[in-house]
């Protein structure tokens, strides 16, 4: 696959909850961060470590809002391998309102394999989203002391 089908295979995995097969899209080793998030995270460098990450308990996956991927626009780069892709995750609220979340990853991918991205996602959209605003006031409120 190419870096913009991997991007996409990613972000539609995500929001359809088709967690269980992401980590493939990642190299054996690999260097994902996500700078923007909170509270603070450390790098996954590996495959196993992508699948940990993206496990999520049945319980936790049912009770997420509904999201979709929207207003993807895609910027190649003179590298092949380096994409940066511009997108939102818009969540559908219990009381049928809607929440965007704006995203950019910069990703390289190798033989149709993420080997490194920076993700950078809104944390507090994304929390308002998933109506856990709370325990991002907490987080903050944690690293402040």
């Amino acid at each position: 696959m190419s870096p913009r089908e991997v991007f996409l295979h990613l972000v539609h995995g995500v929001a359809d909850g088709n967690l269980n097969e992401l980590a493939d899209l990642y190299g054996e080793v690999t260097d994902v961060r996500h700078p923007m998030a909170t509270p603070e995270s450390e790098p996954l460098t590996t495959r196993r470590a992508l699948q940990e990450h993206f496990t999520v308990p049945p319980e936790v996956r049912e009770s997420l809002p509904k999201r979709r991927v929207v207003d993807v626009i895609v910027h190649e780069t003179t590298d092949p391998e380096v994409i940066v892709a511009e997108f939102a995750y818009e969540f559908t609220l219990p009381e049928g309102s809607v929440a965007k979340v704006p995203c950019v990853f910069v990703m390289r991918v190798r033989d149709g394999q993420i080997i490194e991205s920076r993700d950078y996602i809104d944390p507090i959209r994304t929390y308002t989203a998933r109506g856990d605003l709370d325990r991002l006031i907490a987080s903050l409120r944690k690293g402040a002391s």
